[in-house]
């Protein structure tokens, strides 16, 4: 009795661990995919991890996030998306990333996606629309014309005695910058400034550019709305300190590490969203069901300490209107 005690303890035992493996196995599993680093993402991330927790999923316990990060390197998205739709993830999520979006939807018209994107993802395809997107794909809208055009008029208030303006966009993000590049130059003469058009899309074109604008003397920087551009931020507060150039960008990251000023969709808020309604699918609501929500929040965030390096005055109007103040 005691032998086969001893002998069904050790096959207990020894099942054990499949029986762990199969129970974690089982968890459903994200495919996370952002065009920027981990290190410039740490904020968005943990409000992603928010709204998932909102809903239900906490990761390591319930469910298993997949972190992929392109630090701007887009040509690995198909590979990377073919991977994740082989092994049938539960969802893909692809916060801040209109390249992420649009590569998920070429590879699957089956596994959830949850996008965060800075065009109308009905003009870029992504659903059938805002209301009902009708197919595997449903998130949050972020950017829109407004936001761009007041971030260059924000800019021109800041630096009144600018003439010419460079704008910068990255081609290997193609939909950022034709969007930018349709709206912003044509914004830029409607105030009476000039544009020069520039392209980075790794950090020696960024140097690069700013070789160029500062052989063209131009009074300030327009910065197209691009993760790849936030993971670069130590590089620009760097590079715009030491040519005394005036900037403006999409994303408050790169206002903390040192640039001068942003304006844009609020990105914390937006990756939390994101979070909720990738738990909301996780729990059985279909993305064809779930309406695209447009972002309401809006930051803008000035560095007082940059400005005053630059020998910029802020008006006590802009310092009212902003949300933060980086002393």
């Amino acid at each position: 009795m005691r032998r086969r005690e001893f002998i069904a303890g050790l096959t207990s035992a020894a099942a054990w661990p499949l029986v762990a493996w199969a129970q974690q196995t089982a968890m459903p599993v994200i495919g996370f995919v952002n065009a920027g680093s981990a290190e410039a993402s740490a904020g968005p991330v943990a409000a992603f991890r928010r709204g998932l927790v909102e809903t239900g999923y906490v990761e390591g316990r319930n469910v298993t996030v997949e972190y992929h990060w392109l630090e701007g390197q887009y040509d690995r998205l198909p590979s990377l998306m073919g991977d994740l739709v082989r092994r049938r993830v539960g969802v893909i999520a692809t916060p801040g990333s209109n390249p992420a979006a649009l590569a998920a939807k070429a590879a699957t018209a089956t596994i959830p996606i949850v996008f965060g994107v800075g065009e109308d993802p009905v003009k870029l395809g992504l659903v059938a629309s805002l209301a009902r997107p009708g197919g595997n794909a449903t998130g949050i809208n972020i950017f829109n014309i407004e936001v761009a055009t007041k971030r260059l008029s924000l800019l021109h208030e800041l630096v009144p005695k600018s003439v010419r303006i460079a704008v910068l966009v990255n081609p290997a993000n193609a939909t950022s910058a034709a969007f930018t590049l349709r709206y912003i130059p044509e914004a830029a003469r409607a105030i009476g400034l000039q544009s020069l058009v520039l392209n980075a899309s790794t950090s020696d074109e960024i140097d690069t550019a700013f070789e160029t604008l500062v052989r063209e003397r131009t009074d300030a920087l327009f910065v197209a709305a691009d993760a790849f551009f936030i993971s670069r931020r130590v590089q620009f507060a760097m590079l715009t300190a030491r040519d005394r150039i005036p900037a403006a960008y999409a994303d408050r990251e790169i206002v903390e590490a040192g640039g001068l000023m942003s304006y844009g969709t609020d990105f914390t808020d937006m990756f939390r969203q994101v979070g909720v309604y990738v738990s909301r699918i996780l729990r059985g609501e279909k993305p064809s069901d779930l309406p695209v929500v447009q972002a309401s929040k809006y930051q803008l965030v000035i560095n007082l300490k940059t400005a005053k390096a630059l020998g910029l005055t802020v008006p006590t109007p802009m310092q009212l209107l902003a949300d933060e103040l980086i002393e």
